[in-house]
């Protein structure tokens, strides 16, 4: 008889633990699901998108910053930046870039030839990104 207690004491334990754990699960997601309903607000607000140049400009200016300018809530330089070449919303076109705040092209401008400010010697000529191609 008093085996038969041991194992139904057994066999209760083993059905019930499962039980408890689920029920302990679902109170945890429950207690997530609160928190999120409080405020909504904190919740969802990004601080640091709120920060963005257009409110305060001077986010671009920053000590050690390289991109100074302030152009549809970033941080650009308008001197390099080939969607924002000399100023806001200014795109170079294809085969451009920008060089100090001008659209210009590499394979045939012979003061940036290959790169900005590549400038070729006097007489000769820009082809194909290379001073005096031959």
């Amino acid at each position: 008889m008093e085996s038969v207690k041991k194992v139904l004491f057994v066999l209760s334990l083993v059905i019930l633990i499962p039980v408890i754990l689920a029920f302990e699960t679902t109170q945890e997601v429950q207690e997530d699901n609160d928190t999120s309903t409080r405020s909504r607000f904190l919740a969802q607000t990004n601080l640091r998108a709120l920060a963005t140049c257009d409110i305060f400009p001077r986010t671009c200016r920053g000590k050690g910053s390289q991109k100074p300018d302030c152009c549809r809530k970033q941080c650009v330089n308008v001197m390099t930046d080939n969607l924002n070449c000399g100023q806001c919303g200014r795109k170079c076109r294809y085969g451009e870039r920008c060089c100090k705040g001008q659209c210009v092209s590499l394979m045939y401008d012979w003061h940036h030839c290959g790169g900005c400010n590549n400038k070729c010697k006097k007489g000769s000529y820009c082809r194909y990104g290379m001073c005096s191609y031959a």
